[in-house]
């Protein structure tokens, strides 16, 4: 598994496509809840994590479900925890709920990476 993360707009999915050439991608603004089991890599992932969220759907076995059924995933993900905290409180639990899932996904990579402005800075390798 290898996380990717950083900011929004900061060249991570460009990262990733380079380093990772060839494999198949979803997007986890869109995708169904099933296909990132199956997949090479999905970015957005921190959307997937609201989607499933809003429909009342529990993410807390996210990260493990992932290390055992698709071990050899790449993630990209904002990195949502910066900045000024939201006042909603859905919008809360969902900063807290993705950073506690990337936090556990790091510990399951082999591989880490925060990207900012393009470049990919290794955390973890």
């Amino acid at each position: 598994m290898t996380l990717i993360v950083g900011g929004a707009y900061q060249g991570k999915l460009a990262y990733a496509k380079g380093c990772y050439p060839g494999i198949q991608w979803i997007d986890g603004a869109v995708c169904t809840e099933e296909g990132i089991y199956d997949c090479g890599g999905i970015y957005h992932f921190h959307a997937y994590i609201e989607r499933l969220m809003r429909k009342g759907i529990p993410v807390r076995q996210l990260a493990g479900a992932l290390a055992d059924e698709n071990p050899d995933i790449v993630i990209v993900s904002d990195e949502i925890g910066y900045g000024i905290v939201p006042v909603d409180a859905f919008d809360r639990e969902y900063r807290e709920t993705v950073g506690r899932i990337c936090t556990e996904l790091a510990v399951y990579s082999d591989k880490v990476y925060r990207v900012v402005c393009g470049i990919g800075v290794p955390v973890k390798e």
